[in-house]
């Protein structure tokens, strides 16, 4: 598996711990878009996206297997948040 394309959107909000939103594109083949950067105590992680149940609990949607497959996913993206500038809405 290989990662073939990020693209980062970065946000910033007083007092909220996401810092973006990411896109990737697997072997040019499958996309997974909504994948939040979370500023967590140890630093940036990612947060697969994921729904509400019935029961009030969220459940990811899609989702890496093992801990190399999750890797290869933070190692990726957090790579291209730290090269993206924050867009504003106020930017001409």
């Amino acid at each position: 598996m290989q990662i073939t394309s990020v693209s980062v959107r970065k946000v910033e909000k007083e007092g909220s711990r996401m810092k973006g939103k990411a896109s990737v594109v697997i072997d040019d083949s499958f996309a997974v878009h909504d994948i939040r950067i979370i500023e967590g105590d140890n630093g940036l992680f990612i947060a697969m996206p994921s729904k509400k149940t019935a029961t009030g609990q969220y459940r990811d949607i899609a989702h890496p297997i093992n801990a190399d497959a999750r890797k290869l996913f933070q190692d990726a993206i957090i790579e291209e948040y730290n090269n993206t500038d924050l867009v504003t809405d106020d930017a001409e």
